[in-house]
């Protein structure tokens, strides 16, 4: 009796052991797909018997039934291993930047009674699988990218009792059970439902009768009136207060007008950014000592750009639009518009925007190592950079387009991925900047055309710059030429140092092929040897930059082959341009397989300007 009680005991153990070994491993899959820059899910490891002690975690009897995770900085795509979490009762996910699809296994988590994933930038359609919740009582997937009709399944979640889709791209109808849930809202979308119709996109927890909407209607109409008349007199005044102040402005009226912010620097910027400022004029002249001359970083297209601290001791870069710019003009309002949407590790912060009369400027935050071709491109100040820091480099880049591809909440195109656009913090971290000539495109498209091609030649993809053509693949060609810059040290235009090959690309394809990849190696890292490391990152490199567009990888491609060395990596096909003899960034001497001369003679290089020094 006492050896089966003894099993009966060791039996209960091994049960319980086994029950959080496979917790302890879907959570540790899960935090495998997320990026966690804070270290939020530090502890979270695949060596634990239980996850029970772990943080953001609540269990019962040894089982997990909460994972809360609100505003934690968590990025990346939500694992389907959360559905082995089979005792699970609440998951809170929202005020992150986690992307991808809603996984369909969530509908296998029976014991759900909140889901709350608002607030991130979660894309496709919402799963039919949801409806087999049939515990849920809240489900929150507000401020998404979420497209397509609401699942009809919603309507057999007979617990509902809140549910929360604003602020989506949602379309269609709206399942007439989802009606009668005591909290819902709709508002956002493209949904057929009004707050003036029988089907209001929104309801509190409170309901009207007929007394109460009787009243509400009086009080909406006598409002309505007696706002009318203030609205009439105030018109009045103004314009006799508009008379007489005609004719009177000075300097000073400069320096306060951009508090009215006209609409020019409005132009539809969507979402409220708490972390996005209008300045004052006056404080980005007093920042810069009015653009003093010894402030001044750089020149571009856009106009000067000059370094300013604010009295917080905040260091700024200003982007200040030259007069009488128009092609300026386009990209300030285009920087405005997407920047301010995208926020990312490595993508160069915008602080704000300044607008008063014709002077238009953009406020950055200062990055005190410059850009990536102050460094790589001088002899000597490349030899502070390792092999290690060199791919930390490589695939932080690899990061931010990735993000601007896949996971923002808009599909982001650069079209000017080089050296002098990637800027590099105090920590030798990169940052993508420039969007003056970036393209914005919707979920389902993945490609555009122009008639004007703008960018920097040498990183231009053969389809953009013969027929106009981009897409995401155009800023994979663009990080290629990227990648073995870095590693070579040399300029893809302008590089003439090996035969006939003036074309950097040219050259690594010709030493690829006769398996001498490691002359392409910079000497100051083939001194320490050269590694398999080294040779993959050029192999990732020319499948990047191959001619055909189809034949490149995606960037979500491109950051598997790079973060797992297991992953075999194909053969590359030719590159583009491997016969052209480039002179510099500004003409090209063109054989045959490249673009006709008289298109590329009639289009005009835009060069961006850096947030750092000048050169």
């Amino acid at each position: 009796m006492k050896l089966l009680a003894f099993g009966v005991v060791l039996l209960g153990c091994l049960r319980a052991f086994v029950t959080c070994d496979y917790q302890v491993a879907a959570l540790y899959e899960i935090r495998m797909h997320l990026n966690d820059d804070d270290g939020v899910l530090k502890d979270w490891k695949d060596n634990q018997i239980t996850p029970c002690n772990w943080e953001n975690v609540i269990c019962q009897e040894n089982k997990v039934i909460s994972i809360t995770l609100s505003s934690r900085g968590l990025a990346g795509v939500l694992s389907p291993s959360i559905a082995k979490l089979t005792t699970l009762q609440q998951l809170t996910l929202d005020g992150n930047t986690i992307g991808g699809g809603i996984p369909e296994a969530l509908g296998n988590l029976s014991s759900l009674t909140t889901l709350n994933l608002g607030r991130n930038i979660f894309n496709g359609s919402i799963p039919d699988s949801l409806g087999r919740l049939q515990k849920l009582k809240n489900l929150d997937l507000s401020e998404n990218v979420l497209t397509g009709e609401i699942p009809i399944s919603l309507s057999n979640l007979s617990s509902l009792n809140e549910i929360n889709l604003s602020g989506n791209s949602l379309k269609g109808e709206i399942p007439k059970r989802l009606l009668q849930v005591v909290q819902y809202n709709y508002t956002g979308n493209h949904l057929n439902c009004s707050r003036y119709s029988t089907t209001p996109c929104e309801r509190g927890t409170t309901k009207a009768g007929p007394k109460t909407k009787s009243i509400l209607w009086a009080f909406a109409v006598i409002s309505s009136l007696l706002a009318v008349i203030f609205s009439f007199l105030f018109c009045f005044g103004w314009i006799k207060f508009r008379k007489l102040r005609k004719g009177k402005s000075s300097l000073m009226d400069r320096s306060k007008g951009n508090a009215h912010r006209n609409e020019e620097t409005v132009w539809a910027i969507e979402g409220n950014n708490p972390e996005f400022t209008f300045f004052e004029f006056s404080e980005v002249l007093e920042a810069t000592n009015n653009f003093a001359v010894e402030n001044k970083l750089g020149q571009g297209g856009f106009g000067p750009v000059y370094k300013g601290q604010f009295p917080n001791g905040l260091d700024i870069a200003v982007k200040r639009l030259a007069s009488h710019s128009g092609q300026g003009l386009i990209e300030f309002k285009n920087e405005v518009q997407l920047i301010a949407k995208l926020q990312h590790k490595n993508l160069v912060r915008l602080l704000g925007c300044c607008s008063q009369g014709e002077e238009k400027m953009l406020i950055y935050e200062y990055l005190l190592n410059k850009s990536l071709d102050f460094f790589i491109f001088d002899e000597t100040r490349r030899t502070s950079l390792n092999w290690d820091r060199r791919l930390v480099i490589i695939e932080g880049i690899a990061q931010g387009l990735l993000y601007l591809h896949e996971l923002s909440r808009l599909r982001v195109i650069h079209r000017d991925v080089k050296a002098s656009n990637i800027l590099l913090d105090s920590k030798m971290n990169p940052k993508i900047s420039d969007f003056g000539l970036a393209k914005i495109f919707s979920s389902n498209d993945t490609e555009g055309n122009t008639k004007t091609v703008v960018g920097t030649y040498g990183y231009m993809a053969p389809e953009y710059a013969s027929e106009g053509l981009f897409s995401t693949k155009s800023d994979v060609f663009s990080f290629g030429v990227l990648i073995l810059e870095i590693i070579t040290g040399k300029r893809n235009s302008g590089f003439h140092k090996y035969g006939s090959f003036l074309n950097l690309l040219g050259y690594a394809w010709h030493v690829w092929e006769e398996r001498r990849w490691f002359v392409l190696v910079d000497a100051s890292l083939a001194a320490s040897g050269c590694t398999l490391e080294m040779m993959r990152c050029i192999n990732i490199a020319l499948l990047c930059v191959q001619e055909n567009a189809t034949d490149r990888p995606n960037m979500s491609d491109v950051v598997a082959m790079l973060s797992s060395k297991s992953v075999a990596l194909p053969e590359p096909k030719h590159p583009g341009y491997f016969h052209v003899r480039v002179a510099n960034e500004e003409a090209l001497q063109l054989q045959s397989h490249t673009v006709p001369m008289t298109r590329l003679s009639l289009d005009h290089t835009v060069d961006s300007f850096e947030l750092t020094s000048g050169r």
